[in-house]
């Protein structure tokens, strides 16, 4: 799976193919439009032609480009911070073109080059502001028109079936499902999201409509005639998907709960298991890119200490232990960003508004500036700087219990920043628990070095936007 795939990951159900590549559409239309806007402004201002094969003019692209990924414009039916994506775009373009004259004043380049200046790049930012927002307005628009004519068919109807549609319907609601039980199976008492129109006999009948795919959502004995007609259906250019396959491929999680041994012991991945070349390299990277973090992060962990003694007292780090690789704890150390005596009364939840979190903490959090001092962690070997969170061992016990294949995600070394982090709303639940394991479950399956740069990427807007968790 590429880069893109993971860092501008399309909209969560399984559209038609051109749809789950209109966040590429949307990039190379924004690379196109960059281009020609520089071109207007500087033909309109000095009548010359571009060069496209100038530097300066690929690095002020670049930085848009940027700019439109942090503001999350390459899902044109996303809100955030109650902001629809064209309020976003005007907000970044205020933002770039700020920073962009700054630059431009800070190395001199204001008379002593030509794209440098009043007249050519804001005026060019301007316009493309313009093409930027009314592109993604007609991309929504014709989202929501695709979005209706998607249309499932599902092979069961038990437990894992109605949360399975309870999900394909939150997130694509426009989208149609015909749900097919199992012979003999009683679905009267069935969530009414089901709308099961017949049983497995009935799938000749049903196996000629078109159909954004298949779904089979149980542990189904099909007959020799069944596997036939799916095979046809898939041949027919019709995707099949068992229900963990499904999950990963679509919504790049592995629900713990759907998984069974077999499954694990045969599918493929799973290539950051100690041992393996892909851990021994991740180590070299993780010493690397952590010392080079260290040097720019200084200042900013010298404010946030002085932050914390002026705003509460009590030391200015806080340190519990965790479970590490296998389950075995280790001391991690964060910013203090509670009070000094917020556990007194043992091990909690932390949760989003918490009392017990300081003025500075909140933002601390908000930023992920409390994560920082885990740089040491990483540096000493008990970390990554991505992978699952590690949890407390106290809690460990409980989720143990509750959640099968929980201690999977203690395969690999725990991360400051991880899948499940940048994909995963705040949470403190065992709910929250089973959740976050779906995608770390992933990340350890599906490991790559794209994946890890589209956590990095992902975590540097989840920082800029204030969504820490």
């Amino acid at each position: 799976m590429s880069l893109t795939s993971y860092v501008s990951s399309p909209t969560s159900t399984r559209l038609p193919s051109v749809i789950r590549s209109l966040p590429v559409l949307l990039l190379l239309g924004d690379i196109f439009g960059l281009f020609i806007c520089v071109a207007i402004a500087l033909w309109l201002r000095l009548g010359e032609p571009l060069n496209k094969f100038d530097p300066f003019v690929w690095g002020f692209v670049l930085l848009v480009l940027v700019e439109l990924y942090l503001v999350d414009a390459y899902h044109p039916d996303r809100q955030i911070a109650g902001l629809r994506t064209p309020a976003r775009i005007l907000i970044g373009s205020i933002g770039i073109s700020i920073f962009t004259s700054a630059l431009i004043y800070l190395f001199g380049a204001w008379g002593n080059y030509t794209l440098a200046g009043r007249g050519i790049l804001l005026p060019s930012l301007a316009i493309f502001t313009i093409w930027a927002i009314i592109s993604r307005l007609y991309a929504g628009k014709w989202m929501r028109s695709q979005a209706q004519q998607t249309r499932w068919l599902i092979l069961g109807a038990g437990t894992s079936a109605i949360k399975f549609v309870q999900n394909l319907l939150t997130l694509n609601p426009l989208g149609k499902l015909v749900v097919l039980a199992e012979v003999g199976q009683d679905t009267t008492q069935k969530d009414s999201h089901l709308n099961c129109v017949g049983n497995f006999n009935d799938l000749s009948n049903w196996s000629q409509g078109s159909w954004s795919g298949v779904v089979v959502a149980s542990d189904i004995r099909f007959s020799e005639p069944q596997i036939q007609l799916l095979m046809e259906m898939r041949l027919r250019g019709i995707p099949v998907y068992r229900l963990p396959d499904f999950y990963e491929s679509i919504w790049y999680k592995i629900p713990s709960s759907l998984l069974q041994d077999k499954w694990l012991a045969f599918s493929a991945g799973f290539n950051l298991m100690p041992g393996y070349f892909s851990m021994k390299l991740k180590r070299v990277a993780d010493l690397i890119l952590t010392s080079i973090l260290l040097i720019f992060v200084s200042p900013v962990m010298l404010l946030a200490a002085l932050a914390i003694k002026l705003d509460s007292p009590g030391p200015v780090f806080y340190s519990q232990f965790r479970s590490g690789l296998y389950g075995k704890p280790f001391k991690v150390y964060k910013f203090r960003s509670m009070y000094q005596d917020a556990e007194k009364r043992g091990a909690q939840w932390a949760s989003q508004r918490d009392p017990r979190i300081t003025k500075v903490g909140y933002w601390l959090r908000v930023m992920r500036i409390d994560e920082l001092p885990q740089i040491w962690n990483v540096l000493c070997g008990e970390m990554t700087l991505i992978g699952p969170r590690p949890e407390r061992p106290e809690f460990d016990v409980k989720l143990k219990e509750a959640i099968p294949y929980y201690e999977v995600r203690y395969l690999v070394k725990p991360g400051i920043t991880g899948w499940a982090q940048v994909m995963y709303p705040y949470g403190a639940s065992v709910e929250d628990a089973y959740e976050k394991l779906a995608y770390d479950l992933y990340y350890i399956k599906n490991y790559s070095l794209w994946l890890d740069m589209a956590i990095a990427f992902k975590t540097i807007r989840v920082v800029l936007l204030g969504k820490g968790r």
